[in-house]
């Protein structure tokens, strides 16, 4: 069974959004907050590197396919996930709506979808963003791994990374965990099965 990661930028009451606040789902006023009053560290950012080389596929929920395609396939800093599968689940998107210069992409068109994803050969599946698929993956219990940037602010409006649904509790064990001079702190979770 292969590991399904999801990896976020959240604010410490729970909101995620892209780091730059450039797509239109993000709405509200403090769309782009990461970048907003925390200094930048570099270091801060090593997870992303090493977890960008470590992922044998990416999945997507669509507004962040729609959101990083046009933008990723070009960029030097991204180009080590070009060629690996990508997979994005949406039940309207259709073929033609895929980029054709990033690597091979797959529509997944349900949770069951993932599922089966997860249980071939292969290595970890990153999930990055997709706020709205992390709450449904996770409520589901496919999500085996967190990788958190959590930033000290509180927003109040945004997109959630976990649903309020009403599931069993679910523990994690912390298995890696830095805290930056910016005050960012970087929490890995393995979910306790």
């Amino acid at each position: 069974m292969r590991t399904l990661i999801s990896s976020a930028f959240v604010s410490l009451d729970g909101v995620v959004d892209s780091p730059g606040g450039g797509t239109p789902s993000e709405s509200h006023r403090s769309g782009g907050w990461t970048f907003k009053d925390i200094d930048f560290l570099p270091e801060v950012y090593e997870l992303k590197g090493r977890e960008m080389e470590e992922a044998a596929a990416m999945l997507f929920g669509r507004v962040s396919y729609e959101a990083f395609a046009p933008v990723w396939p070009g960029m030097t800093e991204f180009a080590v996930v070009k060629d690996i599968p990508k997979y994005v689940v949406s039940s309207t998107m259709a073929d033609d709506d895929l980029v054709d210069d990033w690597g091979p992409t797959t529509i997944l068109r349900s949770t069951d979808d993932v599922r089966a994803l997860k249980d071939s050969d292969g290595g970890p599946i990153l999930m990055a963003g997709s706020a709205e698929l992390n709450r449904s993956l996770s409520d589901a219990g496919l999500i085996d791994r967190y990788h958190l940037l959590v930033f000290p602010v509180l927003l109040g409006a945004g997109k959630r990374l976990f649903s309020d649904s009403d599931r069993e509790r679910q523990r994690l064990r912390l298995v890696e965990h830095e805290v930056y001079a910016n005050g960012v702190q970087k929490n890995v979770f393995d979910v306790v099965r």
